[in-house]
């Protein structure tokens, strides 16, 4: 692996990190969202994330010792899903937006998980920000050798 690719896989981890971060920040403010029927509710959004496999390794070296151990090359986002953890119903007949027996629908969003989420998402970002400037400082370093 050379020194420009840790660029690479810290950057598609800051970018998938930011989905996690906007998919997080959007469920908390549709957490209160009221809706009149089952299928008017805002579902809380989790994003899906896969490794991105390197298969350049195997190929240069022309070997299958590699075939067990594939090197990853960064993160992908492979989509955004719904939850599927029951919603909120509550009775509450003098809301506008209750149904014809008083309940109204609110998002399967829980706050203090989803406040959880939101920091570790940005403490994750803040790690891929620290090896970016770590890789950066050693190739700084490793231009100043030869002087």
């Amino acid at each position: 692996m050379s020194l420009n690719s840790i660029f690479d896989i810290a950057g598609s981890g800051m970018s998938a990190q930011s989905i996690r971060l906007n998919t997080t920040a959007s469920n908390i403010a549709n957490a209160e969202t009221a809706s009149s029927s089952e299928g008017d509710v805002y579902r809380a959004r989790k994003p899906v994330f896969a490794a991105v496999q390197q298969d350049a390794m195997r190929q240069a070296l022309g070997g299958d010792f590699l075939a067990e151990t594939p090197e990853s090359k960064g993160v992908a986002v492979k989509g955004i899903v719904e939850s599927d953890a029951p919603l909120q119903m509550r009775y509450q007949p003098d809301h506008p937006q209750a149904d014809e027996k008083g309940y109204v629908y609110y998002p399967n969003v829980n706050v203090v998980e989803e406040m959880a989420d939101m920091m570790s998402a940005s403490r994750s970002f803040q790690t891929n920000v620290e090896i970016m400037d770590a890789a950066k400082t050693m190739m700084q370093r490793l231009l100043t050798l030869g002087q």
